[in-house]
């Protein structure tokens, strides 16, 4: 009778090695970069100048002004016969009877009214004028949000700075809780910082007004590609540092098909990108350091050939097949 074992034990040994000689075939990426970073200069995540003055954040009166294209309806108290409706033009000016052209871009309602009724007065028309001005229609009644959230949100009056980034979408996981607000009136920019305590948010959640412009910057990130499980990018939060362990952590960890020994610490410095390699096992049991990571660094993971030539299966196939011949021939 024929000994079937020493071919068995072939064939199980031939499969195996076409197996993983098939595996060092497998495609595995290489981070190749061509030019020097975008980012040399960067300067987000650093700390802001933050406004503290209550006066700017909490304005007792915010007085509208005019801007072109807004739609002026003018009323002569005791006079049914002077109601003209004009539009700023694109100058910032406007044409009315009797009085002729004036300049009114940026000028409040209170203001304009002044200049009307002085103006009436040495026209000889009118000897004590009282004017009132409604806006009736104005296009510049919104407020634009703009970096990383895109909005134009149509406001009357005031809303809160919380309720209008809402309304434009909320912020997104890469914005910045740093946020900036550009406002006509002002020769500086407020920032407020909404933090993430809702007691500080809601101090920082200040009044809101057609004209504004808001910024929402985006924070600085790490970028975690390869063999874990979860990729993508890991904000960094304001001041606060960001371990390689908190931030495989927050990736999910490394995937079984991972080199743990061989982790690429990616990092731009200048126009110059470096590239350390870490061992993932000697910096988790604390044997060496847990590198600080700074923003637009890259962690890649590189993957073992033949681990993942397990994890999708590719020695399934021979095990499976050898496991039922080894059951037929123990028959």
């Amino acid at each position: 009778m024929m000994n079937w074992k020493p071919v068995f034990n072939n064939f199980l040994r031939a499969g195996t090695s076409l197996c993983l000689g098939s595996a060092l075939f497998i495609p595995v990426a290489q981070a190749q970069f061509n030019g020097p970073a975008l980012t040399s200069s960067t300067t987000v995540n650093q700390p802001a100048v933050l406004t503290t003055d209550p006066a700017i954040l909490y304005p007792a009166v915010h007085e509208i002004r005019l801007f072109p294209s807004d739609q002026i309806a003018v009323h002569l108290y005791g006079s049914l016969d002077y109601v003209p409706m004009v539009r700023v033009g694109l100058d910032g000016s406007i044409d009315l009877p009797l009085i002729g052209t004036l300049q009114v871009k940026g000028l409040t309602l209170e203001q304009t009214e002044r200049l009307i009724e002085q103006k009436l007065i040495a026209g000889g028309m009118y000897r004590n004028p009282q004017v009132n001005l409604q806006i009736t229609d104005s296009p510049n009644q919104v407020v634009t949000i703009a970096g990383e959230i895109h909005a134009v949100v149509p406001i009357v009056g005031q809303r809160r700075l919380m309720d209008v980034i809402s309304i434009g979408g909320g912020l997104t996981p890469l914005s910045s809780h740093v946020i900036t607000i550009q406002r006509p009136s002002l020769d500086q920019p407020i920032v407020v910082d909404l933090g993430n305590d809702p007691l500080k948010s809601a101090q920082s959640d200040i009044p809101i007004f057609a004209g504004d412009t808001i910024l929402v910057a985006r924070t600085g990130a790490v970028y975690m590609i390869g063999a874990f499980k979860s990729v993508g990018a890991v904000p960094l939060q304001q001041n606060t540092p960001l371990t390689l362990m908190q931030a495989a952590t927050i990736a999910g960890g490394p995937g079984f098909e991972g080199k743990m020994n061989d982790l690429h610490l990616i990092r731009t410095i200048g126009t110059n990108r470096t590239v350390v390699r870490l061992d993932m096992d000697r910096v988790l049991k604390g044997r060496d350091p847990d590198p600080v990571l700074q923003t637009d660094d890259i962690i890649f993971l590189p993957s073992s050939s033949w681990k993942a030539a397990i994890k999708s299966g590719g020695l399934s196939t021979v095990v499976g097949f050898a496991s039922i011949l080894a059951i037929a021939l123990g028959r």
